[in-house]
């Protein structure tokens, strides 16, 4: 009885175990390469280990891994401005925050006293974090007009201040609303939208943001040349960038109002001086559509939420678009809706979806078959979305996902619902900047449905956050 207990008593405290005698490095490497659950299920073995387990070096690694090095560093820079010493950064309770995420916090950053200069009040324009500064473009306003004006506001180390926006041009490129514009490095990729006629366009352009001791902040535009393949014209489509040289585009309304369903990836020069459009082609792929979205979530992987078919439905369905063996593929993705609240649907069209610390996508807005618009948020757990194979655990009888949706509170300032608006996120994910869209209002003697465009600009930040 006595060696048993004794054998117990070592096996309960490590000493017998082969990783008791590895070096530190070792086991750090190691836990690098489990999932969470199994860093968790090592920690209760015994105190040194939970002490390895929990340490700061280790959970600043996992983040890192989990959610890119881009999205730490951004957050720790985030973190500097607001004079948190690094050493202070939880990094194991940042990550389960972030994870169990319950809650968005909303504030309206728009001059509240009119002293300042605004953008109009618009919707289906485009709206980019880059260099630093919120860049707005284009999009249609009162009368079905549309707008041809570009405007920066610097957010430099001021994360939640009011911003003082700053018109730098207007023309170039011609006016248009249901355009995309995406990031890729430090430039802007516009694509495409359509004019207060209805003419659509295929058209590319690159905008470059500089920053001058004298003259400030300026923006530069010029026309892309793609040879003599492109996209054929199109307004409401959806695009992102996929690599550091590429961007993918994706169906959208064409000519006589036909919706489309293709696919296609621009590939632009080392210098971004010209590029070429190559059209994708594969079975099956999601059916046509329009004001859906597409989220780079990483790679090469991008995801597809919503939008309008053909028949004027409004969808729900979600696609995953990856390289397999160096050919693009499209995945549909079953998913459970049982842990969808009641009295809210998920279909919607003219929504944003942005990656968000964590690695997942963040839904806000948009509308539904009756043009009823929305404002809620949900997160889209791509994490849940398999990128090999499926585990049964993670589906349920009828081969369904479950666990990809959660509906998140929203605390703080109460926006208007919304649709087609636009949002955009900071390099951490951390911060979401919402801008316009169309919204409910008070109905006026000349419009009976009480429609009117919004300029407010919105800031959503992920909480709690430490």
């Amino acid at each position: 009885m006595a060696e048993s207990s004794s054998s117990t008593s070592n096996i309960n405290n490590g000493s017998t175990s082969p990783l008791a005698n590895l070096a530190q490095d070792h086991l750090f490497s190691i836990l690098l390469r489990l999932p969470v659950d199994s860093i968790l299920s090592f920690a209760m073995t015994c105190k040194r280990f939970r002490s390895l387990a929990s340490s700061d070096t280790l959970w600043e690694s996992i983040c890192r891994r989990d959610w890119g090095h881009k999205q730490v560093d951004a957050f720790k820079y985030s973190c500097n401005q607001y004079q948190m010493m690094m050493t202070t950064v939880p990094w194991m309770r940042l990550y389960r925050q972030v994870t169990q995420l319950e809650s968005v916090s909303c504030r309206n950053i728009s001059d509240a006293d009119g002293d300042l200069v605004l953008p109009n009040p618009r919707a289906s324009h485009s709206l980019n974090f880059v260099s630093n500064c919120l860049v707005l473009f284009g999009g249609g306003c009162e009368g079905g007009r549309h707008l041809d004006d570009t405007w920066v506001a610097y957010v430099g180390n001021d994360f939640q201040g009011m911003l003082k926006w700053q018109k730098v041009n207007s023309g170039i490129p011609s006016g248009r609303f249901g355009h995309t514009c995406v990031v890729i490095g430090d430039c802007l990729v516009l694509f495409g939208g359509i004019n207060d006629r209805g003419n659509r366009h295929n058209d590319t352009w690159i905008g470059q943001i500089a920053c001058h001791e004298n003259l400030g902040i300026t923006l530069s535009w010029r026309l892309l040349d793609v040879g003599s393949i492109a996209p054929p014209a199109r307004g409401a489509h959806a695009a992102c960038c996929i690599d550091n040289r590429k961007m993918v585009i994706h169906a959208g309304i064409g000519l006589y109002g036909l919706r489309l369903g293709d696919t296609w990836v621009l590939e632009l020069s080392e210098n971004f001086c010209f590029g070429s459009w190559q059209q994708l082609v594969t079975h099956p792929s999601p059916p046509a559509r329009s004001g859906h979205s597409l989220t780079r979530i990483g790679g090469n992987r991008t995801v597809l939420f919503g939008g309008r078919g053909v028949g004027y439905e409004v969808l729900n369905d979600v696609w995953f678009l990856d390289v397999y063996e160096g050919f693009f593929k499209w995945v549909q993705i079953p998913y459970e809706l049982q842990n969808i609240p009641a009295g809210f649907s998920l279909p919607r069209v003219g929504h944003s979806a942005t990656l968000i610390l964590g690695g997942r996508v963040l839904i806000y807005g948009g509308e539904d078959s009756a043009r009823r618009r929305k404002d809620d948020f949900w997160v889209l757990d791509t994490k849940a979305i398999p990128f090999t194979s499926v585990q049964q655990s993670m589906l349920d009888s009828r081969g369904l996902l479950l666990n990809m949706w959660k509906r998140l509170r929203a605390e703080g300032y109460k926006p208007n619902c919304r649709s087609f608006h636009r949002a955009c996120p900071d390099y951490s994910g951390r911060y979401l900047y919402v801008f316009g869209g169309m919204v409910d209002g008070l109905v006026q003697p000349a419009d009976t449905s009480g429609l009117r465009f919004d300029g407010r600009l919105l800031l959503v930040e992920l909480v709690p956050l430490l």
